[in-house]
Formats: structure tokens, sequence, C-alpha cells
């Protein structure tokens, strides 16, 4: 979320800062001198670094793409990739494997989030351990903690 935001950010900033930038202008001189000699002096501008575009054709993919470049009079770079969302991996797989009849399986990908976790916790039905559910798997989980999923600390 805060990646897609920063790429939001960036590109607004790119796209005022291009709105606004002057104009491309190449300037051409000509000088003959009386002996026949012509002498042409040109100034252009540099290349233009133009990062990657990346597009996602449709909105099953879970990967987020990422580029940007910059330009000085002599030296131009531009780069681009992608991040993948591993939550939305981790929902794809969930589903995937709810649609193919594999619930027990669905519950136990889903409960690698330890959001999950704790709820499914809370709600006194805790996830699936070593094919034990329900009480037995409480048990499991708290003869195992260093087997509980970590919890994600979300920095500010």
């Amino acid at each position: 979320m805060r990646l897609s935001k920063l790429l939001l950010a960036l590109t607004l900033v790119c796209g005022i800062a291009a709105a606004q930038s002057d104009p491309i202008v190449t300037q051409s001189t000509s000088t003959t001198t009386t002996n026949g000699e012509t002498t042409t002096k040109v100034i252009s501008p540099p290349p233009s670094a133009i990062s990657p575009t990346i597009t996602n054709i449709n909105s099953d993919v879970c990967a987020v793409g990422f580029g940007g470049a910059a330009q000085t009079q002599i030296l131009g770079i531009s780069f681009g990739g992608t991040t993948t969302d591993w939550n939305c991996e981790r929902l794809k797989l969930s589903k995937t494997m709810f649609d193919m009849g594999m619930k027990v399986a669905a519950v136990a990908v889903m409960c690698q989030d330890r959001r999950v976790w704790d709820a499914m916790m809370a709600a006194g039905t805790p996830c699936p351990i070593d094919g034990k559910i329900g009480a037995e798997a409480k048990v499991a989980w708290e003869e195992n903690p260093s087997r509980q999923p970590r919890a994600v600390v979300e920095k500010k």
C-alpha cells in the first residue's frame, strides 16, 4: 500500500515537472565565408532518459510495477521492475484450493498471516496444524508456540 502511494506521488511530481518544463529547442546557425566555406553550428538538447512502462493487462496479477528516470546534460539513466504482493498471492492460492474442495488447506494457507491466525484463535476456531483441527489444533499450537506465524510489525 505504501509503495503504491509512493509511486503515485512520484508520478504526480514528474508529471507536473514535465508539464512546466521548457519546450525542446534545436538551434542551427550557418555562416558562409567569401572563399565559399560554410560552417554550420547545431545546438540541440541531449537525448532523454525514458523509463520503461509496465502495464498489467488484467487485474489477476499479484505484482506491482515501478519505474523512473533521470537525465542530466551528460548522462541519462532509467530503471524499472516489479515487486510481488505476497498477501495477494496468499489470497489467490487460498481461493484456488477452496474452489478445488480443499477447505482445510485453504484455511491453512490463510493462517500463514498472523492477523488471520489471531482472528481464528479469538473466534475459538484455531488454525489447522499437522492435520488437526478444533480443540486438538489448539492444544498442538499451545505445545508448539515456535510454529506460530510471526507478527508483522508495521513501520510508521
